[in-house]
């Protein structure tokens, strides 16, 4: 795009930014400086607002961008995510919403000290939140990246890596100014805006092939070089038992992930009641599964209607598949309409990108400032609520440092794909301690502790020992060689190591369980007795 259609898209990527600072200024205003308004936003939203949130911290660019992107380029197989995604929040609203909102306060950490000794807890636990976010900040910031450099000059290095840079720069603004206030409502402005540009864009695609999906599919496979193998199971995870392997440990990490994920977890936090977690969660699934419906119609539109050779030649991940299919629905390049319509796509997963990144950042700075901050200070006297809140906005700036940083290095790697090494890690780390704090009844605090660290340390190792490191063309070192896992997602090993270590640190220890806050902890879980 060049001349006036990149000014005009330009013009929208700024209007929102200036609307969303205008948000975080009004915001910040109404903030009152204490922990609990920075952290849960004074637990005032109601339902639908939350689950309009929860959707909009969700429906990230792996979702819009990334996976559109792989089902444009392998089919069935890209398919997975929009299916594992999904289906994950079945797991949250059956096991953890409720149980986290009457348990917790402001981190995962907090439900799980509900019922053991405090402080080897809250740094494990912050420890692998933290972990888990960075990860899944790198998805976003390459996702960003790669839209903008699409619109300032095809793939411009220099475009991609000011991008991250500004990204980065614009989350920790909204983080440190506004808080979860601001934040939820980045959110929910955000959710409103990708639900209708998601609709605008599958209702083109079904009128092109007047709403006949057998005809959109055929082409799709005709069009995409591989036939009806694109239809077909196998063509990204069939081809050796490695591939297969693979496969089953990517859909268990997202299935399970979803649940261990601390930006979603602080969701539940921001509403009064569990009823009201409990509410916004099926609010959030309606939502999150009409999206996840439209991304398939992308993606095969996309192959569809520009072939899959096209889709890669623009990125080799997928990444801009959307943005290009947006294009050509307009009226194709050179087009006032193919500007506008793509403008307005780019805009739309832009602001995904700022208010999921936003949403993120906030609840690493608050596991940073409320776990690991807290835990050190009270050893040697009173963490106050102020002195909290000014730890988690300098967090914010270091968490948003490491993610620019990791990012930079992550630019050919689709977005999709990174947020299931996120949610592998969430999955291995989180999930484990979280289930068994829950509802096992011996589970003890060493219990706890081996159980965060045997999910989280495998999964990092495993990740750093894989492909998506060294060893291949497209890993993040490709001139070295340090391969010696072969998977790509770590989940399959990672996840039960988690659950085994929590088993045998349980089963090892010399402390018994505390029965008594045992039984107080299930009665305020399952009734909300003396929940915040």
């Amino acid at each position: 795009m060049t001349g006036g259609h990149q000014t005009l898209a330009l013009l929208l990527f700024s209007a929102f930014v200036a609307v969303t600072l205008g948000i975080t200024t009004w915001a910040g205003r109404r903030r009152r400086g204490s922990a609990e308004e920075f952290y849960a936003g004074g637990r005032l939203f109601s339902p639908m607002e939350n689950g309009f949130a929860i959707a909009g911290d969700y429906m990230s660019a792996a979702s819009f961008l990334g996976i559109s992107g792989l089902i444009a380029l392998y089919g069935y197989d890209g398919m997975l995510y929009s299916v594992g995604f999904l289906v994950a929040w079945l797991v949250v609203l059956l096991l953890v919403a409720e149980l986290v909102r009457n348990c917790g306060r402001f981190t995962l950490a907090d439900v799980i000290a509900a019922r053991m000794g405090e402080r080897r807890i809250r740094t494990a636990v912050g420890t692998s939140s933290v972990t888990v976010s960075v990860l899944y900040l790198v998805a976003q910031m390459v996702g960003a990246g790669s839209l903008v450099a699409l619109l300032l000059g095809g793939t411009s290095g220099a475009a991609r890596s000011w991008t991250v840079v500004g990204v980065g720069a614009l989350m920790v603004v909204y983080v440190t100014l506004g808080g979860m206030r601001a934040t939820t409502w980045i959110q929910i402005v955000k959710a409103v805006l990708l639900m209708a540009g998601a609709l605008a864009l599958t209702g083109l695609v079904l009128l092109r092939f007047h709403g006949d999906l057998d005809q959109l599919l055929n082409t799709a496979a005709d069009r995409s070089g591989h036939g009806r193998d694109f239809l077909s199971p196998g063509l990204a995870y069939g081809t050796d038992w490695t591939a297969r392997l693979d496969f089953i440990s990517l859909g268990l990490a997202l299935v399970l992930g979803t649940a261990g994920l601390p930006h979603i977890l602080a969701r539940f936090y921001t509403v009064p009641t569990a009823r009201s977690a409990r509410r916004s969660t099926v609010w959030s699934i309606g939502l999150i599964g009409s999206f996840y419906l439209m991304t398939i119609v992308l993606g095969f539109g996309a192959a569809a209607l520009l072939g899959s050779d096209a889709v890669r030649e623009s990125n080799a991940a997928g990444n801009t598949a959307v943005p290009l299919l947006a294009l050509f629905l307009g009226g194709g390049a050179g087009t006032t309409g193919g500007a506008v319509l793509f403008a307005v796509v780019a805009a739309v997963a832009f602001a995904t990108i700022l208010a999921v990144v936003a949403g993120i950042t906030l609840a690493s700075s608050t596991s940073v400032a409320h776990d690991l901050y807290a835990s050190l200070v009270r050893r040697r006297g009173v963490a106050t609520p102020y002195s909290e809140v000014a730890v988690a906005r300098v967090a914010a700036v270091v968490i948003g440092a490491a993610a620019i940083g990791l990012g930079l290095l992550a630019q050919d790697l689709n977005v999709a794909f990174l947020v299931g090494l996120a949610f592998a890690v969430a999955a291995s780390a989180n999930l484990p301690v979280l289930v068994y704090s829950l509802f096992w009844r011996r589970f003890t605090s060493r219990g706890a502790v081996w159980s965060v660290y045997g999910g989280l340390v495998p999964a990092v190792l495993l990740v750093v020992l894989s492909p998506v490191v060294s060893g291949t063309p497209e890993a993040l070192f490709p001139g070295l060689d340090f391969q010696l896992f072969p998977l790509q997602n770590p989940g399959v090993v990672s996840v039960p190591l988690g659950f085994l270590a929590g088993w045998l640190g349980t089963v090892t220890s010399p402390e018994p369980p505390d029965a008594a806050r045992y039984a107080e902890a299930e009665v305020r879980a399952l009734t909300g007795a003396g929940a915040v």
